[in-house]
């Protein structure tokens, strides 16, 4: 709501990001960012927003009511805590995500290379004398050397991937 707010407003007062970033003193990212939901602005930067687009803080943050001085700050500050506990809640649910996927991504490498222990190259044995037998001879043990050559570095990315997406205590 915020970030959409932000984005009305400075574009209905024709401003670029670049000019509305000056203003507030800040780079023109940060206010890509805003406009994004990637990030919110402090209370200092809101209210310098505020004053930048010429809109009461109650506006930006979606509110037409009209509240005291201290019951101003006292909402826009609820209000700000709440969007930093829904990023917060975002980037958890996005590192764990990510850090299954690394998981899941070793399991995979391990069982391959258990595959191929067990099959032990079968095709090493297959009569090379048909197109079609040579062709899928070749195509496996393609396979099999780069995944034996090129498996390793991954599973080791995705461990250290893994580690350092562990959930910290």
């Amino acid at each position: 709501m915020l970030n959409e707010n932000i984005k009305a407003i400075r574009k209905s007062k024709g401003l670029s990001q670049q000019e509305l970033a000056v203003k507030v003193n800040v780079v023109r990212q940060t206010i890509s960012k805003w406009e994004q939901g990637l990030s919110v602005p402090d209370s200092d930067l809101l209210i310098a927003l505020s004053e930048a687009l010429e809109t009461p803080v109650s506006t930006l943050l979606g509110e037409n009511v009209v509240e005291s001085e201290a019951d101003t700050v006292k909402a826009i500050s609820e209000r700000l805590e709440i969007i930093n506990l829904q990023f917060a809640r975002r980037k958890a649910h996005r590192r764990a995500a990510l850090h299954w996927s690394l998981i899941i991504v070793c399991g995979i490498i391990v069982a391959l290379f258990a595959v191929l222990l067990v099959v032990s190259s079968p095709y090493l044995g297959w009569d090379y004398s048909t197109p079609e037998t040579a062709v899928m001879g070749v195509a496996i043990h393609t396979f099999e050397w780069g995944f034996v050559r090129l498996a390793p570095f991954a599973l080791i990315a995705a461990l250290v991937g893994v580690f350092l997406t562990r959930k910290k205590v």
